[in-house]
C-alpha cells in the first residue's frame, strides 16, 4: 500500500512538473497598415489574408481610423478582426479625427483571449500629435502596443520614457513574457531607441521597414521586456513576398514578425 502511495505521489509530481514546463510558441506581427488606404482601394481583406498567410496570433496594429470620414466612416479594426477570422481585439485612440476617430488596435487570434486592456496617453509637449501606448495581458503574456512621435524626438524619447515606466511598474514581476511592438519612429543607433535598450531587448530582426516600396530604413520593432520571462527568438523578419496580397499596395511599411518561445 505504501509504494502504490509513493508512486502516486510521483506520478502527480511529475504530472505537475510537466504542466509548470509547458512550452509557448508565439507569432508576433507589428505592423503600420496606413489605416489600409495607402493605394487607391481599401486593403483591410488583402491585410487580413497576408496575415493569415504568415500564421500571425498577436497584432500590434499602428494608424487605424475608427468610423472616420477620410475611410468611409468604418470601423477598421472591426471590420478587419472578421475578416482575420472573428479575432478578438482593443482599439486604443489616440485624437478625434474627421467624425470619428484615430489611433492604433491589438487584435489576436479567437484561442487568446484578452483579459485586461489599459491605454495611456503619452506626454506631448511641443504641440505634436497626441500618442498613446496600448496594453493587453493574456493568460500566459503581455502584449503592449505604440506608435511614438515623428516630429519632435524630445517628445518621442519622453514617450519611449513614459511608456517603459507604465509598463515596468505593473509588469516586470508578473513572471509572463512582456512584449512592445510598434512603429517607434527612430532609427536603430537613435536616441529613442537606445533609451528602449536600457530595459528592453530588440527580439525583431534589423530588416529596413519602410517604405514598402524601397525600403532604406528600420523604424518598426518589436522588444522583450528584460528581467521578465526569457524567450527564445526562432525567427523574425520583415517580409515582403506574399502569395495572398503586395507589400507594396498594402501600406507604406513592411509587416515585422517575431516568432518566440519560452
Amino acid at each position: 500500500m505504501k509504494k502504490f502511495v509513493r508512486l502516486s505521489l510521483l506520478l502527480a509530481a511529475l504530472l505537475a512538473a510537466g504542466a509548470c514546463g509547458k512550452r509557448h510558441t508565439l507569432r508576433i506581427v507589428t505592423y503600420n497598415v496606413g489605416v489600409f488606404h495607402k493605394a487607391d482601394t481599401n486593403t483591410i481583406k488583402m491585410v487580413a489574408d497576408m496575415m493569415n498567410e504568415i500564421g500571425a496570433q498577436v497584432l500590434s496594429i499602428n494608424e487605424l481610423d475608427s468610423c472616420a470620414v477620410r475611410t468611409g466612416n468604418e470601423y477598421q479594426l472591426d471590420s478587419f478582426a472578421r475578416e482575420l477570422g472573428g479575432w478578438n481585439y482593443r482599439y486604443a485612440s489616440s485624437i478625434d479625427f474627421q467624425g470619428g476617430r484615430y489611433g492604433i488596435g491589438i487584435a489576436s487570434e479567437p484561442g487568446l483571449e484578452i483579459l485586461d486592456f489599459h491605454k495611456i496617453f503619452l506626454p506631448r509637449e511641443h504641440n505634436g500629435e497626441q500618442r498613446v501606448l496600448a496594453v493587453a495581458e493574456f493568460k500566459d503574456f503581455i502584449f503592449a502596443s505604440t506608435h511614438l512621435d515623428f516630429s519632435n524626438k524630445e517628445d518621442q524619447l519622453q514617450q519611449a520614457v513614459t511608456a517603459t515606466s507604465w509598463i515596468k511598474e505593473r509588469y516586470v514581476k508578473c513572471g509572463k513574457p512582456v512584449f512592445l511592438c510598434g512603429d517607434m519612429n527612430a532609427a536603430p543607433d537613435s536616441e529613442t531607441m537606445n533609451e528602449f535598450r536600457k530595459d528592453w531587448t530588440i527580439i525583431s530582426a534589423p530588416d529596413f521597414t519602410i517604405s514598402a516600396s524601397r525600403p532604406h530604413l528600420c523604424i518598426d520593432y518589436i522588444m522583450l521586456l528584460n528581467g521578465t520571462a526569457k524567450c527564445n527568438v526562432i525567427e523574425s523578419s520583415a517580409p515582403v513576398d506574399f502569395k495572398t496580397g503586395d507589400v507594396k499596395i498594402a501600406s507604406d511599411h513592411l509587416p515585422v514578425i517575431a516568432v518566440v518561445e519560452w
